[in-house]
């Protein structure tokens, strides 16, 4: 049974929205990135104090650990503790990270988070797990995001898996595809997309995503409109 909800223990959402890259698949409530941002994603940065990632977009449950007050938080995508979640998926999280609490101190300081992809549950997209079933994919301080290189950092000290990199530099839509006809994560019907990170002078910038219009989003979750059986990727032992 899920704890009763106590609020936000942040004060605010775990993680916001991204913008889409023209030609992403969008969804009801999604929104596009400006056309000049899309242009430094695809086409050319502004110059050398630009650097793009570009990564392969997880597709599961958006989940975050924050470290506040010396305890961690396991945290929903809206900023609830995930055992007052309605869903199992959320449970199992929690559980999972009481049980790597050593990894997780290794990583985070106080007032910091790591935000990443639960991948326990199929929702648009099957995977053959390689790895644990938590991908991080940013870090923050407070609002603050951290730069790809010291999220990159900080996951090595925790030994946590971050997203494939599938490039660094602006990158069109055509090549991009074609990138994404295999998957670092072992997404049997392919990536759902990619996310472009862009910092300057080492901060982060702006992020923008890109879903392919093959995916159907959750469409492996059973839903009261879609009845069927849930399809578990991890569970534990």
């Amino acid at each position: 049974m899920a704890d009763k909800p106590l609020g936000k223990p942040l004060g605010f959402k775990s993680y916001g929205s991204i913008g889409h890259l023209p030609g992403s698949r969008l969804g009801p409530g999604d929104h596009t990135v400006h056309e000049g941002q899309a242009r430094i994603c695809l086409q050319k940065t502004r110059d050398a104090r630009d650097k793009i990632f570009v990564t392969e977009k997880l597709d599961g449950s958006n989940v975050g650990v924050a470290l506040k007050d010396g305890q961690l938080l396991a945290l929903s995508r809206a900023g609830y503790l995930a055992t007052t979640s309605p869903y199992e998926m959320h449970h199992l999280f929690a559980h999972w990270v009481r049980l790597e609490t050593e990894r997780f101190r290794a990583c985070l300081q106080e007032g910091e988070r790591l935000v990443g992809e639960w991948l326990a549950l199929a929702h648009g997209t099957l995977y053959d797990l390689k790895h644990e079933p938590f991908v991080v994919f940013d870090m923050f301080a407070g609002q603050k995001r951290y730069a790809y290189d010291e999220l990159r950092r900080r996951c090595e000290a925790g030994l946590f898996v971050h997203p494939h990199l599938i490039h660094e530099g602006a990158l069109g839509l055509e090549r991009l595809e074609a990138l994404l006809q295999t998957s670092g994560h072992g997404a049997l019907d392919g990536p759902e997309g990619a996310v472009y990170r862009v910092e300057r002078d080492g901060q982060v910038d702006f992020l923008a995503k890109y879903v392919r219009a093959c995916k159907e989003a959750g469409c492996y979750l059973n839903r009261p409109d879609r009845p069927c059986e849930d399809r578990w990727l991890w569970r534990p032992l």
